[in-house]
């Protein structure tokens, strides 16, 4: 048992630090003085956000057929700028949320590899893998011969190091901590893979999803909501009010309760004295069942009442093209009457 909880907390903090990650990304996906579109998401050397740099973009541009232009170049979320000479036929994703893209855009049977995590759609299981999200197999990688290689929030320095000293062309793609770093994945993706009209629908079909959402739930009473990350002998976690949960939670129509935080670790002694209408939880994790069971948050009345809503933790956490369903469901849940 014992051994169980252990590796439980190993994959709570990967989780944490992948979550981390993705909230120190600062994006500008606009114009510039000259009508040339950008994809830009600065990142200085420690990973911290920089100014955005209105100098820096995409040279190459969409043509009126709505098609790339290649050589396209590019600064990528690691503030590098990228030459890609053609559009990729062979690519490698490095981030469950690119494979979700991917496949979203119809690119699908471009990808030639994807990484232990990316589990959806159903179809990325056939996907050769390359292992694991931190610390990928270079080698196979290399073997797979792609013509590039797509990377998000989680990717590490020394792995680009690595990738690069063996030839392989590498794109680091992922936005700021909200709704609007989402649709700069997805449409800087669809650049780069010359799917634009598809990235175009995907953003616009999230949001009008956004703003059904937003209009139903508007002027409702706000629920507390604990959304539960970890819990037990190996201390609680939870999304505080900097995190994209957090906000999720509030654009649901939900009270974070962990709204007097920022980051991750929560405490049992809060948690306790906020006493939260409704829990949050991984329908992969087993949390609701281990929750009415455990010592200390058995007898809170959200928890006692059943008041635990199980949800695939990929559509809250995760900036890809379900993100807008995830909101939409945490929302049906918190405010059923409103979408009667």
């Amino acid at each position: 048992m014992r051994r169980i909880k252990f590796i439980s907390l190993i994959l709570v903090l990967t989780l944490l630090m992948v979550l981390a990650a993705c909230q120190q990304s600062s994006q500008d996906l606009g114009n510039n003085d000259s009508g040339e579109e950008k994809i830009v998401n600065t990142e200085d050397e420690a990973g911290e956000d920089t100014e955005k740099d209105t100098e820096e973009g995409v040279d190459g541009d969409i043509g009126r057929d709505g098609q790339t232009s290649y050589p396209l170049t590019i600064t990528d979320s690691f503030h590098r700028e990228i030459t890609i000479e053609s559009e990729p036929k062979r690519i490698v994703s490095l981030s469950p949320a690119i494979t979700e893209i991917v496949y979203a855009l119809g690119k699908g049977d471009n990808l030639v590899a994807r990484t232990d995590y990316c589990d959806y759609p159903e179809e990325a299981a056939e996907l050769e893998s390359i292992g694991e999200l931190m610390d990928p197999n270079i080698e196979k990688i290399v073997e797979l011969e792609p013509d590039l290689a797509i990377a998000s929030a989680h990717f590490q320095r020394e792995t680009l190091k690595k990738l690069e000293e063996a030839g392989i062309k590498v794109v680091i793609l992922y936005g700021e901590e909200s709704f609007e770093g989402a649709y700069f994945a997805i449409e800087a993706v669809g650049k780069v893979l010359n799917a634009q009209d598809a990235a175009s629908q995907i953003v616009a079909g999230m949001k009008a999803t956004v703003e059904e959402v937003v209009q139903k739930v508007e002027g409702r009473e706000r629920p507390s909501v604990y959304y539960v990350v970890g819990f037990g002998e190996w201390g609680d976690y939870t999304a505080g009010r900097d995190t994209f949960v957090g906000q999720l939670i509030e654009m649901a129509g939900g009270k974070n309760a962990a709204d007097d935080i920022e980051g991750w670790n929560y405490s049992l002694e809060k948690l306790i004295e906020k006493n939260p209408d409704h829990f949050i939880c991984s329908k992969s994790n087993n949390h609701k069942e281990e929750l009415k069971l455990a010592e200390n948050y058995k007898d809170l009345d959200a928890i006692a009442n059943d008041r635990i809503y199980e949800i695939d933790k990929n559509k809250l956490e995760i900036q890809g093209p379900r993100l807008a369903d995830g909101l939409r469901e945490l929302a049906q849940y918190l405010h059923p009457d409103a979408f009667k």
